[in-house]
């Protein structure tokens, strides 16, 4: 039975700051997709503003182990993607707000 819902999760990639941009990595817009699995487990796909991000591993571990430390969570799987681009209009309303973009 899957206890986890994608809002618990959500709330844990909030935690998440891309290193560059003072915003969050869900809003930001570089979380592409989560799936919960019947295991518990949950798959999350993500890009990266820039495909040469040089702390692109440290990103991906820290959405990682957020995603782990939901409770019931048993495993989290995180797939990099970059098509398509991460472009500035998949960023919230709120994370445009912060950074000045509207």
């Amino acid at each position: 039975m899957i206890n986890i819902t994608e809002e618990q999760v959500i709330d844990a990639l909030k935690t998440v700051f891309d290193p560059d941009i003072p915003v969050n990595v869900y809003d930001l817009g570089l979380i592409y997709g989560i799936e919960i699995g019947d295991n518990n487990g949950v798959k999350i796909t993500m890009t990266l503003t820039n495909p040469n991000c040089p702390v692109a591993d440290d990103l991906i571990k820290q959405v990682k182990e957020a995603a782990e430390g939901v409770a019931d969570v048993n495993k989290a799987e995180v797939t990099l993607v970059f098509d398509p681009p991460w472009t500035k209009d998949n960023m919230s309303d709120a994370a445009m707000l912060e950074l000045g973009l509207l």
